[in-house]
């Protein structure tokens, strides 16, 4: 073991001794060169000071032509520092006047004997040269500094040879000690050294999965550095066939995919209003795997099988939703209380207080329970891959991991994570936290989110926070956090509809003029996604621009949610009276200027307004990502529009080319309007096409791929350790 250590010491001590040689080599000149500029700078300026104090009386002096008086201040003069003597010459080159220490040799001609430094000075009376005076200074001391500085320099570099030697080798041999440090010599051996470099031979049984782990890893880093555009449903079916083999994928939601509604003409089938489901659904398509979601609509109980199954899309069938059924009270504690009252202000910036009541933390508890006893239903293996969707399921992932203990379980938090502080004012924070870190990844839109979590677990409770790693080690188990920016699916070339007859269909439906400029919000009615300071920002366009009066409205969807809830029913009262009293304000018989739908609209619905559009406003007070921006962008193949883009959105980190406002300032968001509605169609096209190009290649597929790729490296790592600690177990079957 000493000797192992110590030819492991000499692979870094010969190197090291060879670079400070090199380095002594090349700056030891370069340092003694430097230190006699030093030395004679300042011998310069001591010499210009001595100038400057006599150069009064000397001029007196010389104007009297009194040598006796020059003589003896010359004299005094002299005795200042490394100065040997000073002598005056006068206009025609002699030299008038000397200390008696002055060498022979030196004239005003310039002859210099050696280790002598002549300084010379001009002085002036009037405008009439007087002379110079010369001050002669001894260099010898300048060469005894700089040999004793070497000698230092050289002291400095053998001592740091010295001790960075032994510390290596103080690390060298304590490295050997125990099986783990020879693991880790390993490792440091498949990532750093040629093939063929020795392995401990207890170890040998690891090294092909070592080195396929780290040939993988590798793979993945290039795929997802230089080809985002390969996403495709295909892809990610390929990637979960090949990566996860073929593991079953199973999605857990609040809000289901798809509602089945009783209408007047039968069961109708909607799609709701959700960034979430947006995002999610594509990725279902390409797994069919299956969705576990609350069934809301009043039709979804007789659609469902005898096990609350149902295949969906209809018509199409891709996966299976699962539906699980809460009664009345559950919802209103869970969902509207806890989650909306609670963790969605708590989260969200928008300046509401949130509500914490007990009786509603009691249903939440009890629905995570229910949704986790669904998910280890539904689990054909003991390892599935689960996708846990947002803020309604905090403490799921504890309780499956508990059931399901080698299940790879990804959480994606769809709305912004707060800063400690913040987070703290929820009376059951700890076990919020510990129930998210039951997950193997927790996901969240940017990397500020991130960093707010491992500040918030870093307050609260006792965990091992690797930050460089952006791990969270807590009870044994890892929870890796990452930034996934969350994308839509690129629509398909054969779906899209005409520019101009979107266009022509919703100024006919709003019975507007056909050359009218229409800017739209898509939204939920909820209070951070800003409609009441759009309107006012619609609201000062008109008053600074009155000639947009009759000419220019804003379309603004606004789809009910949460109607039950006291900030709500007031948000939608506040929005209806702004907006009339708009209107009112600018009342035109062509156009009103705003254009209140408090309604859901459909895909298809939402596809017209986006391509009919002349500017989409995106203004929420704080928000996740906003989706809307980039389906508005994913929409617009005519590279015409203007996106007006908050920067308090996860999307204007990444859509830079938007139009970027704050919405607290409604002057801010009026001249964005004007700029947006009088832009020139060759800047439109120039920003909307850099814009395309990036939700284009980072869609919703490469967002759901990266967070399976990073899951199935997890994995792989996790049956790594798996086998190490077995390995370990038996020490003699190493022996053998």
């Amino acid at each position: 073991m000493p000797i192992r250590s110590f030819q492991l010491s000499l692979r870094f001590i010969l190197p090291l001794a060879l670079v400070i040689g090199l380095s002594a080599l090349v700056l030891l000149p370069m340092v003694d060169e430097l230190t006699q500029r030093w030395f004679l700078r300042d011998l310069d300026t001591r010499a210009q000071m001595v100038a400057a104090s006599i150069r009064a009386p000397l001029i007196d002096y010389v104007m009297l032509q009194d040598a006796g008086a020059i003589r003896d201040l010359l004299e005094r003069a002299a005795i200042d520092g490394h100065l040997l003597a000073l002598g005056f010459c006068d206009v025609e080159g002699n030299l008038r006047y000397r200390s008696s220490a002055l060498p022979p040799q030196i004239n005003c001609r310039g002859a210099v004997p050696s280790a002598i430094r002549i300084s010379e000075v001009l002085f002036e009376q009037n405008g009439m040269s007087l002379g110079k005076l010369l001050l002669a200074q001894d260099t010898h001391f300048i060469q005894r500094r700089s040999d004793e500085f070497r000698f230092y320099l050289m002291l400095v570099f053998l001592l740091m040879f010295l001790m960075i030697s032994a510390l290596a080798a103080w690390i060298a041999h304590w490295s050997w000690l125990g099986w783990v440090s020879a693991l880790k010599n390993l490792l440091r051996l498949e990532t750093a050294s040629p093939a063929g470099s020795p392995t401990p031979p207890e170890f040998r049984p690891l090294v092909g999965d070592l080195r396929a782990m780290l040939h993988q890893m590798q793979v993945e880093r290039r795929v997802q550095q230089h080809s985002p555009q390969a996403w495709t449903p295909q892809k990610l079916r390929s990637l979960l066939h090949d990566e996860l083999a073929g593991d079953e994928v199973l999605v857990v939601s609040n809000r289901e995919p798809y509602i089945h509604e009783q209408g007047e003409q039968g069961i109708v089938v909607r799609r709701p209003a959700s960034g979430l489901v947006t995002a999610v659904e594509p990725v279902m398509r390409a797994c069919s795997g299956t969705w576990i979601a609350h069934g809301s609509g009043t039709a979804d109980r007789v659609t469902v099988d005898a096990h609350d199954r149902v295949q969906v899309p209809p018509g199409r069938p891709a996966y299976t939703l699962r539906r699980v059924w809460l009664t009345h009270e559950e919802e209103e504690g869970y969902y509207y209380g806890f989650s909306n009252e609670g963790l969605w202000p708590l989260c969200h910036m928008a300046h509401v207080r949130p509500v914490f009541r007990t009786a509603d933390w009691e249903q939440y508890v009890a629905v995570n329970q229910r949704f986790a006893d669904a998910v280890i239903a539904e689990a054909n293996t003991d390892d599935p891959v689960v996708l846990v969707q947002d803020y309604h399921f905090a403490l799921l992932p504890r309780i499956v991991r508990e059931k399901l203990p080698k299940a790879t379980i990804i959480m994606f938090w769809h709305i912004p994570w707060p800063n400690p502080e913040s987070f703290g004012i929820c009376p059951w924070r700890e076990a919020l936290l510990e129930g998210l870190l039951g997950n193997t990844l927790l996901g969240f839109h940017t990397p500020f989110h991130c960093k707010n979590f491992l500040e918030t677990v870093d307050r609260y409770l006792e965990t091992r926070i690797e930050h460089e790693a952006s791990t969270i080690s807590y009870g044994g188990e890892l929870t890796q956090v990452e930034p996934y920016p969350i994308s839509i699916a690129w629509p398909e070339p054969d779906i899209v509809l005409d520019v101009v007859q979107c266009r022509k269909t919703l100024r006919e439906s709003l019975n507007l003029p056909g050359d009218h400029r229409i800017a739209l919000g898509v939204d939920r009615l909820d209070y951070t996604k800003g409609i009441v300071e759009r309107f006012q920002a619609v609201d000062r366009l008109l008053e600074m621009h009155p000639e947009l009066i009759g000419r220019f409205s804003l379309l603004q969807i606004a789809a009910p949610s949460r109607s039950s809830l006291d900030e709500y029913q007031n948000l939608e009262a506040r929005v209806r009276k702004l907006a009339h009293q708009i209107n009112q304000r600018y009342l035109n018989p062509s156009a009103a200027p705003i254009v209140l739908r408090i309604e859901h609209y459909d895909a298809d619905q939402l596809a017209t307004c986006y391509r009919a559009a002349d500017i989409c406003l995106v203004t929420s007070l704080h928000d996740g990502m906003n989706l809307v921006a980039k389906e508005f962008i994913a929409a617009r193949d005519d590279e015409l529009g203007v996106l007006i883009l908050s920067q308090f959105t996860g999307a204007a980190r990444e859509l830079h080319e938007a139009l970027i406002i704050n919405p607290y300032h409604i002057e801010q968001g009026a001249q964005a309007l004007y700029r947006a509605l009088t832009m020139p169609a060759a800047e439109q096209r120039e920003r909307m096409r850099s814009m395309r190009t990036l939700v284009r290649d980072f869609n919703v597929y490469r967002w759901a791929g990266l967070m399976l790729l990073d899951a199935a490296r997890l994995r792989r790592r996790q049956r790594v350790t798996e086998k190490i600690h077995s390995h370990s177990r038996h020490p003699l079957r190493r022996a053998v």
